[in-house]
This record gives C-alpha cells, sequence and structure tokens, in this order.
C-alpha cells in the first residue's frame, strides 16, 4: 500500500521520537526528505543526519540536537501544505514562524531552502512545513 503524504510521516515519526525523548530516529528515505533533513541541519534544528543504504529504498537516521539543559531543539512541527490542499507563496509573502523564532520549509525552483534564504534570493514557492 503506497502511502499519500511522505512529508506528513517523516514529521510524525520527528515528532514522536521527540516526545518519547529519543536521540535519533529512522526514516524511510527519498530525495525530498533529505533535503529537508539539509535544510534542518543548516538551520540549527538537527545535530547531524545519515543515510544508511539498505535492499529497498534507503533509510535516513536523524541526529536531535540537545540544548544546553539537555531538551531537544525542536519544540514543534507543523505539514503546512497538504496533497489535498496545497499552500503557496511568493517571495515576499512568505509567512515568519513566530515572529523569525522558527523557520518555514519551501520547495522552490531553486531547491528545498528555509524562508530566509527564498526571500533573499527573491524566490516564492510550496511551504511544506513549518519548524521552531
Amino acid at each position: 500500500m503506497s502511502m499519500t503524504d511522505p512529508i506528513a510521516d517523516m514529521l510524525t515519526r520527528i515528532r514522536n521520537a521527540i516526545s518519547a525523548s529519543f536521540t535519533s530516529v529512522d526514516i524511510p528515505s527519498s530525495g525530498l526528505k533529505i533535503d529537508i533533513a539539509k535544510v534542518l541541519k543548516s538551520e540549527g534544528f538537527i545535530k547531524n543526519y545519515k543515510i544508511i543504504p539498505d535492499k529497498c529504498q534507503g533509510v535516513i537516521r536523524i541526529f536531535f540536537k540537545l540544548d544546553e539543559k539537555g531538551c531537544h531543539v525542536i519544540e514543534g512541527l507543523k505539514r503546512v501544505s497538504k496533497p489535498g490542499c496545497r499552500r503557496y507563496s511568493k517571495s515576499d509573502k512568505v509567512p515568519k514562524v513566530l515572529n523569525g523564532y522558527g523557520i518555514n520549509i519551501l520547495s522552490t525552483s531553486k531547491g528545498v531552502m528555509a524562508d530566509k534564504q527564498a526571500r533573499r534570493m527573491n524566490v516564492g514557492g510550496e511551504i511544506l512545513c513549518s519548524v521552531w
């Protein structure tokens, strides 16, 4: 059986692993999920990620970043654009998450990037998710 929303599945796996106080989580791999993991690492929300090949599609292992108190840096994740209701935004209309405390991850014509980089490059696109 095929999965209708693999991005939502990725975010739910991360959310569940954080609530269970895990230090890492394994997610089935795809190109878009790897791009999202790259953005999360570049923005400082995760410590690292590793792509583990297997017989099928591979696995992405995401290692969570902890703050000085030992709490996870990621406080919340939300899927914005869904398969039934896509959300697009122009470069100057990309909303800020918690007044700049969090980020929106966008899929643009220049690739997957954070909202700050999209504003800098003056490109809009589909808002995949919000992270704070």
